[in-house]
């Protein structure tokens, strides 16, 4: 718990997407009330009133607990003055069967649950504290760019599926079928027929404007010009048509993620700016120019760091963040049994993030390079390896963190003891 004042009342609120309900109870565990709440400005705020009213104490006197430590009923809680605390609902789930073990379930016990649980064990919560508005802006700006990402990446495969159907000597010109020069050739180019009758200089103008140096404007007609497929009449119109729109909305998504990767750049120099948590030497290092020097860390990943995973950057917690990113394992030990299996309790997105800054760092950096190279030759799968480089990463960044020190891809890293790597 990270606050030092007397807690004299429990408020267990189980939230739905159209009423919440509240349970009430004292420090000795008596009811004070409860009832629901609809999801709307007067509810929530009636909700808080409610609160006050029925345990007659000031907001910081009260404790109140909820399954998810985000959404609109936590941010108009704590903003009330409430000490609110979130519990996984896996925990929750166990914790109600202490109540009934014949599985009932229902909006007024769950709320109980979490009123007394709290109560009594408290040590299973979170303690929720406000989030700067800085790192909020920045949380949602990493998602709007993976979002755009993933978008981008469906309609390029679509697209390529069109071209596929009736002009497939395109979809050898380049692996990633959404880079502005294929689709600037395509709208030049846009069928077999008009390869044919194009002019060199017009091709050639439009390579050197693009930069493309893999294809010469002599081996990319001839490629183009190839014999054609034979496909029935009307097929080369119809893909055509929506190509055009495929690529309309192409250009649309891949404007946008300019514009979100300018504001990723933007919120983290930002981030860079805000007070530290603790005291630190006025020539420390900020945290995002540390993680930002460590091979395979880039601006989305950058900003999936600071922002999914916050709380754990800000105390250097190394644990945590392996447990955050599914890099620590989920040990299983019964009798003779023992299990070592992948955590897939996750946050999804932070997960990908660390996935990716240690496949970047293993094509940058040579002790992950020499380290996945020893993971795959004792057999392990790509995937396990990678979890292995990410584990390592996490624990350098938060030990550079707490040094406030900058990567060094020359020093050599530290040998456990017992000789193991």
């Amino acid at each position: 718990m990270e606050h030092n004042i007397a807690i004299a009342a429990y408020v267990g609120v189980d939230w739905a997407s159209a009423t919440h309900y509240a349970y009430a109870l004292d420090a000795f565990g008596q009811k004070l009330g409860h009832r629901a709440f609809a999801h709307s400005g007067e509810g929530l705020t009636e909700l808080a009133a409610w609160i006050r009213s029925v345990t007659g104490l000031e907001p910081a006197s009260v404790a109140v607990g909820i399954e998810v430590p985000h959404g609109p009923v936590v941010e108009h809680l704590m903003d009330a003055g409430f000490l609110v605390h979130a519990v996984n609902p896996k925990q929750l789930d166990r914790l109600r069967d202490r109540f009934t073990i014949a599985g009932a379930k229902d909006d007024r016990l769950d709320a109980f649950v979490l009123a007394d649980s709290m109560r009594t064990d408290l040590r299973f919560y979170r303690f929720l504290q406000p989030v700067h508005p800085t790192i909020i802006e920045l949380r949602e700006w990493s998602r709007m760019v993976e979002d755009l990402s993933a978008e981008r990446n469906r309609l390029a495969n679509r697209f390529r599926h069109q071209l596929w159907r009736y002009f497939p000597q395109f979809v050898d010109l380049s692996e990633d079928w959404a880079r502005d020069w294929v689709l600037d050739l395509w709208d030049m180019i846009p069928t077999p027929a008009k390869a044919r009758s194009v002019r060199t200089g017009t091709v050639a103008r439009l390579l050197y404007r693009r930069r493309v140096r893999k294809w010469s404007v002599e081996t990319l007609l001839a490629h183009l010009r190839a014999t054609p497929i034979a496909v029935a009449p009307g097929v080369t119109e119809a893909c055509v048509a929506h190509c055009q729109i495929l690529i309309v909305r192409l250009r649309l998504v891949m404007e946008q993620m300019k514009v979100g990767m300018k504001q990723l750049e933007r919120l983290c120099i930002a981030v860079a700016d805000l007070p530290p948590v603790e005291a630190t030497a006025p020539n420390t290092r900020c945290d995002p120019d540390i993680l930002r020097s460590m091979p395979g860390i880039g601006p989305i990943v950058l900003a999936a760091l600071l922002s999914e995973a916050h709380d754990a950057v800000c105390r250097r917690g190394a644990a945590a963040l392996r447990a955050l990113s599914g890099v620590a394992p989920v040990t299983r030990r019964s009798g003779k049994q023992y299990t070592v299996a992948m955590r897939h309790s996750c946050p999804h997105r932070l997960r990908t993030a660390v996935y990716h800054w240690a496949r970047v760092a293993v094509l940058n950096d040579f002790h992950s390079r020499n380290r996945y190279s020893a993971m795959r030759k004792r057999g392990h799968s790509h995937a396990r390896a990678l979890r292995s480089i990410g584990s390592r990463l996490i624990g350098v960044a938060c030990a550079m963190l707490q040094t406030g020190e900058l990567f060094d891809k020359n020093r050599m890293p530290q040998i456990p003891a017992g000789g193991a790597t």
